[in-house]
């Protein structure tokens, strides 16, 4: 099964968008943004990551996306944001852009990057 790890500091954010991508058949696994830490699964593989932009002021989405690329190479990022368009800062680190409420939209998004043709997915 397609693993999608979500990145967040809200747990109700990270709650909502695990049942939109299980609903959708993709397995959501979540990883909590406290402060200035982040916990990456220690032995989970994941095929995605969705991650917020903003994640409050210890923590900036560009240094995870960092870290992330850093631990887990070659895994495509997808930025979720309330922003109209994607930050530049962001930009080099993602492979797709969603706004926050448009669950049919990130659906498709992480299809896209994931390389289903956006009908079919796991």
């Amino acid at each position: 099964m397609t693993t999608v790890l979500i990145v967040d500091d809200d747990p109700s954010h990270l709650k909502l968008y695990s049942w939109v991508i299980e609903r959708a058949g993709f397995r959501p696994l979540t990883v909590l943004v406290d402060s200035d830490a982040v916990e990456w699964p220690a032995v989970e593989h994941f095929d995605l990551a969705v991650l917020d932009y903003r994640l409050g002021p210890q923590t900036s989405a560009v240094e995870v996306a960092k870290r992330l690329q850093a631990a887990y190479p070659g895994v495509p990022i997808v930025v979720l944001s309330d922003m109209m368009w994607m930050p530049d800062d962001i930009a080099p680190y993602a492979s797709g852009f969603v706004r926050k409420g448009e669950p049919e939209l990130l659906l498709q998004t992480i299809a896209s990057s994931l390389g289903f043709d956006g009908k079919t997915h796991p």
